[in-house]
């Protein structure tokens, strides 16, 4: 008899194989537990329907990997292996982001990034800005999760046309510089 990890490992590569294949929202239960080799019911026990399914690949190959470097200040680096394991996965993750609708991959992807950032917050006890009340922890990991992401996907679409190491650094310049320094960089210039 398998495991519960055993299990939910073969209804992942099931569900990836046929991913490569078939854009996911047309992807039905029955193709993955026949891939699968098990019974429908095997599924439900293991996830509610096939974007719960995709929520934990996203967790489990992608953030469970780099929260201990997170939770190290170490945040170019949880980038570049964040940006490295979707490089690897390049196929699946191309597929991944054409799923759109209602429940998209941008969909489950920032939901998934916003909470690994408010666990660390909270776990930090991240003290918010007190100047702005309206500044919380939820907005902030809002903002960044939407950035990362739109960083992320953007990057997938694009055919991941740079690497991964290239990608950590533009995203650390735009987020290190002011949307007015970026508009205008010869007034920064000036202002030198």
């Amino acid at each position: 008899m398998q495991g519960k990890n055993d299990m939910d490992g073969l209804l992942i590569r099931s569900f990836k194989e046929l991913a490569l294949h078939h854009p996911i929202e047309k992807i039905t239960i029955k193709e993955i537990t026949d891939k699968a080799g098990v019974i429908r019911p095997t599924f439900y026990n293991h996830f509610q329907d096939k974007y719960e399914l995709l929520e934990r690949i996203i967790n489990t190959e992608l953030l469970e990997p780099i929260r201990p470097l997170l939770e190290n200040q170490m945040v170019n680096e949880a980038l570049l292996l964040l940006f490295t394991n979707i490089g690897k996965e390049r196929a699946f993750y191309m597929q991944a982001v054409r799923l759109e609708g209602q429940i998209s991959f941008e969909f489950i992807a920032r939901n998934c990034v916003k909470q690994i950032l408010l666990d660390i917050m909270e776990q930090n006890k991240t003290d918010v800005i007190r100047k702005f009340s309206w500044l919380t922890a939820e907005r902030i990991a809002e903002y960044y999760a939407q950035s990362t992401c739109s960083v992320a996907i953007v990057w997938i679409k694009s055919g991941i046309a740079i690497t991964a190491r290239e990608l950590v650094e533009i995203y650390d310049y735009m987020m290190k510089h002011s949307i007015a320094e970026i508009l205008f960089p010869q007034l920064v210039e000036e202002q030198a």
